[in-house]
């Protein structure tokens, strides 16, 4: 019976492993509302003006997590004045940053990859806490996502994006 065990065992920590490598080398990227993995494109350099961005709705960011897989989500982003900002909305009672995987690990490790069309960008994230920085960008927000509505009760985090 232990024999039986041990075996059953064994494979399947050699599928999870199998698994992972698999998702290793082909990714997992994010999709609308499901998280996923490993980001995949080809590595870009540094930008310093992103508002070619303004021509994509979401991007994707992929963050580093305490049991050493990455998560990866689709999230909204502005370009203000050159600068990236990407926005996280917590309903009321949500607590921050634990109330969401990604934000909770940024604000652990601030170091993150965007996806932004097929290109991958290595940068690391800052917490706007700047009152008039966070009413600028949320203003400029609103021209870019017009139909976009989020509850009065809900708060609006922003993070701007900065070179590794």
């Amino acid at each position: 019976m232990k024999r039986a065990l041990l075996v059953i065992g064994s494979v399947v920590v050699v599928g999870l492993v199998a698994a992972l490598v698999v998702l290793r080398i082909v990714g997992l990227d994010p999709r609308e509302r499901r998280p996923g993995l490993w980001l995949t494109g080809e590595p870009a350099g540094v930008v310093t003006d992103w508002s070619f961005t303004d021509r994509y709705p979401t991007i994707s960011v992929q963050t580093r997590t305490r049991y050493l897989l990455p998560h990866s989500v689709t999230v909204t982003c502005i370009a203000y004045k050159g600068q990236l900002y990407l926005t996280s909305v917590f309903r009321q009672g949500s607590p921050f940053p634990e109330g969401k995987a990604w934000t909770s690990d940024v604000m652990r490790d601030p170091h993150v990859r965007l996806k932004i069309g097929d290109k991958l960008y290595d940068v690391k994230l800052s917490l706007v806490t700047d009152a008039e920085e966070r009413r600028i960008v949320l203003d400029s927000k609103a021209q870019k996502y017009p139909t976009a509505r989020v509850a009065p009760t809900s708060t609006t985090y922003l993070f701007r994006v900065l070179p590794d």
